[in-house]
């Protein structure tokens, strides 16, 4: 089973006074690029949130968001500097007395210096934060549904691709043992036009052309290339990382696909292969998208 790279994710929960909100997004990425976007008070468990995301998320650029709201009235005593207001009110009686004011200090005065307030978010206790990795969990199980599903479409994708490639080397094996015997007649045809009467050794003749038509044997090139492509299949079903192996199977068939056309000297066989190596590199961008 593959999975795609892109992908999102939201889950919500509440319990008591406690709402906490996960919503996770996930984009193509060469390795695991993990940006979080944490309240206050969750600054000191940043790392075993991301050891979360590291056991279930192995490739892609993930950006996760989480916010947490409490829904009881603050103790608005308890998040006010009371050094700080008492300085200020200081201040403003300094400021009445140095400019012969007479109006009275009033709330509107005070509230107004966002100073004396203390905005550090209460610290969460060990239930609460097992509130918010429940969570996240939900909400990497939503994202992981997203990328099982565009997984799929790209799996049957990329076998329709891997079936032509299939086809099209199918049909180069039985043109290339149709034609090998006819190309080493023409071969020889050549030589003995080039040749005309001159005294020359037949069997060294035979023995050249012989290994002539043995460095246009495609036979090996086309054992491996079904090899890979039955591998890729494979590791499409199987391997749960089966992002870089697909890669790295891609590279091998397009060097088989090379090797044939460079070696073949039939211009069908040539041609087949420049449209293997166009399926293949489809497939290259398509895996782009796998994890």
């Amino acid at each position: 089973m593959i999975y795609s790279m892109t992908g999102y994710g939201k889950a919500t929960a509440v319990k008591n006074n406690l709402n906490v909100e996960v919503e996770l997004k996930s984009v193509n990425s060469r390795y695991l690029e993990m940006f979080l976007k944490l309240p206050s008070s969750l600054a000191n468990k940043e790392y075993e949130l991301r050891e979360i995301l590291k056991s279930k998320i192995k490739r892609g650029k993930v950006n996760a968001v989480i916010k947490i709201e409490r829904n009881e009235i603050a103790d608005l005593a308890s998040i006010i500097n009371e050094q700080k207001l008492k300085d200020y009110i200081r201040l403003l009686e300094k400021v009445k007395k140095m400019g012969k004011i007479k109006d009275e200090i009033k709330l509107d005065h005070i509230i107004n210096s966002r100073d004396i307030f203390i905005t550090t978010e209460a610290e969460l206790s060990d239930s609460e934060f097992n509130l918010v990795k429940r969570t996240l969990n939900s909400a990497i199980n939503n994202l992981l549904e997203m990328k099982k599903k565009e997984g799929v479409e790209l799996a049957k994708d990329l076998q329709k691709r891997i079936k032509k490639i299939e086809r099209r080397v199918t049909s180069i094996e039985g043109e290339f043992k149709k034609s090998i015997n006819a190309n080493y007649k023409k071969l020889k045809e050549r030589a003995a036009k080039i040749l005309g009467d001159a005294n020359i050794d037949k069997d060294r003749l035979n023995l050249e052309l012989a290994l002539m038509a043995d460095r246009a044997d495609i036979t090996e090139e086309c054992v491996r290339l079904k090899s890979h492509l039955k591998f890729f299949v494979e590791s499409m079903s199987k391997d749960p990382e089966a992002g870089r192996k697909l890669n790295f199977l891609c590279q091998e068939l397009n060097r088989e696909a090379n090797t044939i056309s460079s070696k073949s000297i039939s211009t069908s066989i040539t041609h087949k292969a420049v449209l293997i190596k166009e399926e293949v590199e489809k497939i290259r961008e398509q895996i782009q998208n796998i994890e």
